[in-house]
This record gives C-alpha cells, structure tokens and sequence, in this order.
C-alpha cells in the first residue's frame, strides 16, 4: 500500500543512505545508491516504474536488495496489508540466501526483536511482510501480492512464460514498481528482454531504469575486487563467456559459432610437428575414443572400413609447457599439440596395442582418455597396461561435457592451447581446423550455464561432400582436464631436470 505525502514527510530517516549508514550499520557504496534510490522513489510515490540492474558477480547487488527490502519494511510497518515479493530461479538456496540476507540486514539495533520468521518463506515487521518465492515450475505461488514491490533476482536464469503468468500479476493491483536483477547472459532471457525494453522507456522520457555497475566502479569501492576480476581475465582469457558476462556486463548470444577467428588465431602456435619426443620435454596424450567395428580384423581391414560417416577414435599428443606454471596470474601449463592419429572403425585390441605403444615412445607423464560407454573397457587395459603414466578417465555425461567445452575455451583464451604451425600434408590436422570451424555451441536456459556444442549432425565437409565429426576436438579439449593436476607443486627445474634418469623420466618421477 502507498504511502501518502504526509506519512512520507513524518517518516524517519527517509533516506536510505542515512538507513544503510546509521541503522542497518552496513553502508552502501556510491555506485550500489542509485538504484537503490530510484527503487524507493517510485514506491513512495506510486510511480510504477519497472528497473534493472546489472552487477558484476559478488559486487553487492543482493546486500542492495536487502536494504531495499528492509527500508520499506520498516516504512510501512504500521500499514496493514503490506507486501513485498522476491522471486529467485530456486527456492533452495537461492530464496532461503535472500531471506538469510534480509535477516541479517534486519538483525541491527533499531529492529531487533521487532521482526520475526514465518512459515519458512516470510520475514515480518510490524504488519508489513517480505516474501521469499522461487521461479520453478512446481513452486506454489497462488495467492501472494507484491502491492509494495516485485523483485525477480538472477534475472536472466528465470523463465519468461513463467514470470509473466505467475509474477507480474502480483503487482497489478496496485501498479507495483518491479526490479529485475541479475548479471548478463545471454540475448535471449527476461533480463536482456527487459533491459531492451527499459531503453527504448529511458530514450522516450529521459528516466533512468537501467542501471549497469561495471568492475571498475566496484574495484574503485574495494580495490581487492579489482584483483580478483583481474585474476580471471588472466586465468580464463578477457573474452571467455563466462568472464564476458559475469564481470563485464557483456550480453553474448545463445547460439553460434564456438571457435571464431579470433580464438583460433590464438589457438595456433610456431612449433612444427614433431614425431619423437624432445630429450627433457614431458607429454600428455588425448584420447577421444569411437565404437569399435568387429568386422577390423588388422590394419589392411582398416583401410577397407575407413567409411566417412564413421566417427572415428582421434589422440592428441601434446608437450605439456610448464613456464606458465610459474606465472602468478595463470598457474596452469601450456600445451603444444606436437601430433595427431586417427583410428575409423578400428577394434580395441588393436587400439589398445597401438595406443600403448605410443603412449611409451612418447614417454607420456599422463594419459586423458574418454572412458564414456565402450570406451570404458579400452582405458581399464590401458591403465593396467601402462603403470607408470597416469591415466585419467573422462566420462562424458550432457554436464561433464558442458564443463569440459568451458574449460577448453579458458585454456585457447588465455593462449595455453597451441596447436603446431603447419597442417599441411598432414590430414588429421587438417581435418581439426577445418572441424573447428564447423563447431557451434548453444547455451540452454536456466541457472547451470549447460553448453551444448560439437559439430551438428550431418555436416559435411564443402569440399568433398563427406560428413564431418568433432572427435578431433574432443580429443583436444581434454587438455582442460590436465589443468586439474597440481602443476602449481613443482617449478620448471623440477619437472624438466637435465640429469633425470630416462626411466625416471617415463614414470612421471622427479
């Protein structure tokens, strides 16, 4: 319920700067008053204006919500009938953190005693009560109105459909002022739907309701904020999605290309291929393992089954850089493709003695193997087979590649992923860039970020008309994996000593 000019003039500490400051004890920063203000502005007098505010991920866009939320509630106490509502994409832990956030605003002074908890949803003072909802799909919402304020926090991981049919109605009776909160995703939520929206208002009658805070304002506020952001860029890459959006308030499309020229002109190094290992380098191998067909009984069958709808098992071999290691900001080696080989229809008895026999000549110190489905069988002899190298299986799950495809993307950003300089007479390299130009990516709705990418299904190559696959790419995005390993434990003497023992050497001893 509004409040009307003569409650406003007799209210306390009208200002919600002298409230943060001198009641709740948790003062604002000067980029976290503006929207602040103009939230409070429109509900005292009735404005129904509509906002969003984009933060940078841990800048303090909830800790202004709640005081906010507290602020009014304290304003209209004693006016029966009072609601506040605030939606998050789920209830737990997204709902019950706000709650908890509010609780902890409210436990100063002033308040203490005044408020209390109710039904596990609901904060009260006085008559006014805040009320905690999540956006799933079987949440029950029937009943709440929001006739002070709407909140819809994490904007850009609630559905549309469901905000507008459940939500909005909330604040119709009273023609509510509706925040939306979040940090940028992508071109496809309600937050960037709303943020389109809320310009074309702002280019009509002057009035901000789009409120961006970029790093560098917060890192103005606390400075150690500004290092944190700058250890992501160096650690993920400045165009990385992730470092796009959740710091630099940079909308990205749900949809495309995955490797654009940019990121594969970093992905390209100066070495040239290599067919034997250098004398004190340390190797990993990447194995992206096919279905096997029983009809290969050795190689001359091979070539006879190398049909191109076939996906084929594809290993990577890379020389594991360890002067990245050492850099403050990064932590995590550099990986120079040095070979590639490519089995099509191969059975795993044959690749099991092939890949072994590899993994020794190249004194491998690790061995990344997608142990998914039939792949299983192949790295269990594999590890029993090779005692002395680490073999790490990857089982590829809808989420686990998600992760995989994000993490390969931090290590081509950030130039950690070099590829060797010629591809020239070599087809497996060939076919690794002309795959990575065909590789599309899709970001799904809702808050767990899932990456779809690969190449679709049926493409084909332009040029010969056969089908194309991406298990070259797979093969090299399990570098990302090796990025788990505690490389930070030694220094590059200690890796790559001149007098190591060979054997040594082989086992990944030092």
């Amino acid at each position: 319920m509004p409040l009307s000019p003569k409650d406003i003039a007799k209210t306390w500490l009208t200002n919600i700067s002298l409230f943060s400051r001198i009641v709740a004890r948790r003062p604002l920063h000067k980029y976290q008053l503006p929207p602040a203000r103009a939230i409070v502005d429109s509900v005292l007098h009735n404005r129904g204006r509509e906002f969003a505010i984009l933060f940078p991920r841990q800048s303090g866009k909830n800790e202004t919500a709640a005081q906010v939320i507290a602020y009014l509630l304290n304003l209209f106490q004693k006016s029966p009938g009072s609601q506040i509502v605030m939606v998050s994409p789920t209830f737990k832990p997204q709902s019950q953190n706000a709650k908890r956030r509010l609780e902890t605003t409210l436990a100063n002074d002033w308040n203490r005693g005044s408020w209390r908890s109710r039904e596990g949803y609901i904060v009260q003072l006085g008559e006014a009560l805040a009320m905690f909802f999540s956006a799933e799909p079987g949440a029950n919402v029937v009943g709440a109105t929001a006739n002070v304020l709407l909140l819809c926090d994490e904007a850009q991981h609630v559905s549309e459909a469901i905000w507008t049919e459940r939500f909005t109605p909330m604040a119709a009776s009273s023609n509510a002022t509706i925040v939306y909160l979040g940090t940028a995703w992508t071109s496809r939520t309600l937050l960037a739907k709303m943020i389109s929206y809320l310009r074309t208002l702002e280019d009509l009658d002057g009035v901000q309701r789009v409120f961006v805070v970029g790093p560098e304002l917060v890192a103005q506020a606390n400075p150690a904020y500004g290092s944190f952001v700058a250890r992501q860029v160096a650690k993920h890459g400045r165009n990385h999605p992730m470092v796009k959006t959740q710091y630099f308030n940079e909308t990205i499309d749900a949809e495309g290309g995955m490797f654009p020229p940019a990121r594969r002109a970093l992905m390209l190094g100066e070495h040239d291929r290599r067919l034997a290992p250098g004398a004190y380098a340390q190797y990993a191998l990447l194995l992206d393992v096919a279905g096997e067909d029983e009809g290969a009984q050795d190689e001359a069958d091979l070539l006879q089954l190398a049909n191109p709808r076939r996906d084929s098992t594809a290993l990577t071999v890379v020389e594991i850089d360890m002067a990245t290691v050492a850099d403050d900001l990064l932590r995590a080696p550099t990986y120079r493709v040095v070979d590639r080989k490519t089995w099509i229809g191969a059975k795993h008895a044959i690749l099991h003695a092939q890949i072994r026999a590899l993994a020794l000549h190249w004194r491998a110190r690790f061995l990344v193997a997608d142990a998914t489905g039939v792949g299983q069988g192949l790295v269990s002899f594999l590890e029993k087979s090779l005692p002395g190298i680490t073999v790490i299986p990857f089982y590829f799950t809808g989420a686990s590649k998600s992760q995989l495809g994000w993490d390969f993307l931090s290590v081509c950003d950030t130039g950690r992923f070099k590829d060797h300089a010629s591809a020239t007479g070599h087809q497996p390299s060939a076919d690794f860039w002309q795959q990575l130009e065909h590789c599309q990516y899709e970001i799904l709705p809702g808050p767990n970020k899932t990456m779809r990418w690969g190449v679709p299904d049926g493409t084909r190559d332009p040029a010969s008309g056969e089908l194309m696959h991406d298990d070259l790419i797979l093969s090299a995005a399990l570098c990302a994996v090796l990025d788990e390993q505690d490389f930070a434990a030694y220094s590059p003497a200690q890796v790559q000593p001149e007098a190591a023992p060979l054997e040594k050497r082989r086992r990944g001893k030092f």
